[in-house]
Parts: C-alpha cells; structure tokens; sequence
C-alpha cells in the first residue's frame, strides 16, 4: 500500500517532473523509510538506467550481467545492508545497473591532489579546474567540519571538500554517459548531500551540459534549508549518535 500510495503521488505531484532527462533521488543512507521511496519512484519512472553511487562501474557491469549476483556485488562494495537496498532493484526492471562509485585509492589521490588531476581531461567541463567561490568553499569546509563531529582538524577539511566535488563530478559523469547510450530518462541513487540543486549533481550537470534536464528529490528526516527540487520527509530511524566514540566524556 506504501509503494502505491507514492506512485500515485509521484505522478500527480505539482513539484514533480518525471519528463526530466535525469532524475536524482537523494536518500539518507542508514534509512529503509528513503529506499523504498527511491523504489517506488524508480516504477514510477521506468528509467533506462539507473546510477548507483554505491557500486563502483566493476561491481555495477557484474551485477547488470547476471541479476542473481546483485547481492554479492553490493556485498564487495562493503556497503551498508543490502536488505534495504533491495527494494530498489526489484523496481529496476530493465533499466541497467550503472556503478559511478571512486575507488578507494583515488579518493586517497584526490584528498591529497586535488579533483582535477585524477579527473582527467573533463575536469574542465565540469569546473574541476577552477576553485570554489570563497562563500562556498568557506559554507563546505564548515558543513565537513560538522559532518566529521567537530573532531578532526578544520584544516583537513579542504581535502573533504576536494573529495567531495570529484565524487560529485563523477556521479554527473556517469549519469550524462548512461544518458547519451540508454536515452531519458536515468535516475540517480545518492545521498541527500550529493543530490543538492546549489553545489551537487544537478549543478554540475547544469554546466557540463546545460542542454539536460534535470529533477533532484531530496528523501530527508526533517526539513530543513538544503535545496531541492522537490522534497519529502520520511520517518527517521533510530541510531547511535555517529559521535559519540569521538566525544570526550
């Protein structure tokens, strides 16, 4: 009944925009409440391919191949349990699996390098070359200070915010290549931080190819200022507070 009741609301809903090129479905990670939003908005959709932030494009070609080793695919990533996960790919139909996550060891490269070096030739496309403005890089060097507890220095943030803008590049990447060999539209499955409309994919694609279509819909616990094109709230899950082992007593 859930999973109904929100493709009735997708497809009516005022905010919504299904004729998008790519659609970007954010969702927080650890909640079961987002991914069975993101499934229904996925049968909704019927997308000829769907990008995983999760999977790198290995994990992904594997899984697309033989549907039966999934599981096992989302296993190698070392991603959170995949029973929550699993809704989505029942939704898939068949939209191919696309994989757009970095590997680990590129991720040490960028944090110490910088996005543009590894990125490659592109870098330029989707502003890799150039540094942020002062306002922003100052707001993202804060908001990794926060995400990080307030516990490692501020000036490794920096590099968080290098890390950042290169998996965000990626993940536009990926979604624009899916798009030139499947066609429209390709939906996106990120975290909430990567789907944001001011800095995140949309952003990014918006510059690297301004002639796409875009939707970002943000799955989020509780309202609050991160933009997106649409928003809805799900129930928050119980956790342990991510701090707590950092925080002195």
């Amino acid at each position: 009944m859930r999973l109904t009741a929100f493709l009735l609301c997708f497809a009516m809903s005022a905010g919504a925009d299904p004729s998008a090129d790519i659609v970007i479905l954010g969702e927080v990670h650890d909640n079961s409440h987002a991914h069975l939003e993101q499934a229904a908005a996925v049968e909704a959709l019927r997308p000829t391919a769907v990008v995983f932030e999760m999977l790198t494009a290995e994990e992904a070609a594997k899984a697309d191949a033989d549907r039966s080793q999934i599981a096992q695919a989302w296993r190698a990533s070392g991603w959170q349990d995949f029973k929550i996960y699993a809704p989505i790919f029942d939704a898939l139909g068949a939209a191919r699996i696309i994989g757009a996550a970095a590997p680990r060891e590129a991720v040490r490269s960028v944090f110490n390098d910088g996005p543009a070096a590894l990125f490659g030739p592109e870098a330029v496309r989707f502003g890799l070359d150039q540094p942020l403005p002062e306002d922003q890089q100052a707001a993202r060097v804060e908001g990794q200070f926060a995400a990080h507890c307030n516990a490692m220095p501020r000036e490794m943030m920096g590099g968080m915010v290098a890390v950042q803008r290169y998996r965000d590049a990626t993940f536009a990447r990926a979604a624009l290549d899916a798009l030139a060999t499947y066609g429209a539209p390709v939906a996106v499955i990120v975290g909430n931080g990567h789907a944001r409309t001011d800095w995140g994919i949309p952003a990014l694609i918006a510059q690297a190819a301004p002639e796409v279509t875009t939707h970002a819909i943000g799955f989020v616990e509780a309202a609050g200022d991160t933009p997106f094109d649409e928003t809805h709230l799900i129930p928050p899950v119980a956790r342990e507070d991510p701090c707590k082992s950092l925080t002195k007593s």
